[in-house]
């Protein structure tokens, strides 16, 4: 029965998972984020070159600094994610592959910001 409907109607609606849009915005907005997070984390980490332990601590431990290290970790964490996503979609032809590589990248970047949220958590609750 489909033969009857226009090619366009088969089509409408349909594309790489019906994500596109949201995933090309998400790349986007983690962009314009790390614009904003990556110059603010280079200027911090030089720093605090030559600082001792209890001195990073206490910088890292002020609130202003804790939240902009955790943005930064999630943006570019996040960023990675969907970068690594395209990647693999553009780049790997074989199904079993392409899914494990995806559940791959999607339990490293899991382990990543969970791994970071802890220790900056840990840092900024602590000191």
């Amino acid at each position: 029965m489909s033969r009857l409907r226009h090619p366009w109607a088969i089509a409408r609606g349909l594309g790489s998972a019906k994500e596109g849009v949201a995933h090309w915005w998400s790349q986007r907005v983690s962009a314009a984020a790390l614009l904003f997070l990556v110059p603010w984390f280079v200027a911090t980490a030089v720093s605090m070159i030559g600082m001792d332990h209890a001195n990073a601590r206490a910088f890292l431990a002020e609130p202003t600094n804790a939240t902009l290290m955790l943005a930064f970790v999630l943006a570019a964490a996040w960023h990675a994610r969907l970068g690594l996503q395209v990647v693999v979609e553009d780049y790997i032809h074989t199904p079993w592959l392409e899914i494990a590589l995806q559940l791959l990248v999607k339990a490293a970047y899991a382990l990543a910001v969970i791994a970071s949220v802890v220790a900056i958590g840990r840092i900024a609750f602590t000191a």
